[in-house]
């Protein structure tokens, strides 16, 4: 059965549009109106295998919050839609992965318990039109939708562009591993469901 998702999300704040196909190749289209934001999407894509097509009209003229948050809840949604019954797969996974002189550990347990830590240690007000403050706040809205264990950890690093950039890629790494398939597993808990 394919795992995929189409979720379409409509507020007086946003307008979007996900597809994802969680068996992919890491082909990306993403247009949220935050440059970015389109290139953090654009880095889990690439290094979990995951196809990602998104569009958003966001009401970026009161500022970037909203589009933000409501893209990271979308395809959260859809990332868990497309994730089914999680029977099957590894369901925990780490990676690190660094970009430059920054490196950042990912962990995640596909668990249906929805709880995200994230410690960047961003110093900057902005990456491009990005606040750092919504980077971490993306990534907490995703695991949140996606029912998912996060931990994100920067460990080292200077360039706040780096370090964001570098969990968003250990982020689909992680992902990549933790939602391969392990035939027989059957649900990966001693409960018998993940839900």
């Amino acid at each position: 059965m394919p795992r995929t998702a189409k979720v379409e999300r409509k507020t007086k704040e946003t307008e979007i549009s996900v597809e994802i196909d969680l068996d992919g190749t890491g082909k990306h289209d993403v247009d949220t109106g935050i440059g970015f934001l389109d290139h953090m999407i654009s880095q889990m894509s690439k290094h979990g295998r995951i196809d990602v097509t998104m569009r958003c009209k966001g009401d970026l003229h009161i500022c970037d919050h909203h589009t933000a948050e409501d893209c990271a809840i979308a395809l959260g949604e859809a990332f868990d839609k497309a994730l089914g019954d999680r029977k099957d797969i590894k369901r925990f996974a780490h990676a690190y992965c660094p970009l430059d002189e920054a490196l950042t550990r990912v962990v995640v347990d596909i668990s249906s318990r929805p709880s995200a830590h994230v410690e960047l240690n961003l110093v900057r007000e902005k990456i491009g039109e990005l606040s750092c403050e919504m980077i971490p706040h993306v990534l907490e809205s995703f695991a949140t939708e996606a029912r998912m264990t996060l931990h994100v950890d920067n460990i080292k690093g200077k360039n706040d562009h780096h370090k964001a950039e570098s969990a968003f890629k250990a982020l689909g790494v992680a992902l990549r591993h933790a939602i391969s398939v392990d035939a027989g597993a059957g649900v990966p808990s001693t409960k018998g469901v993940l839900s």
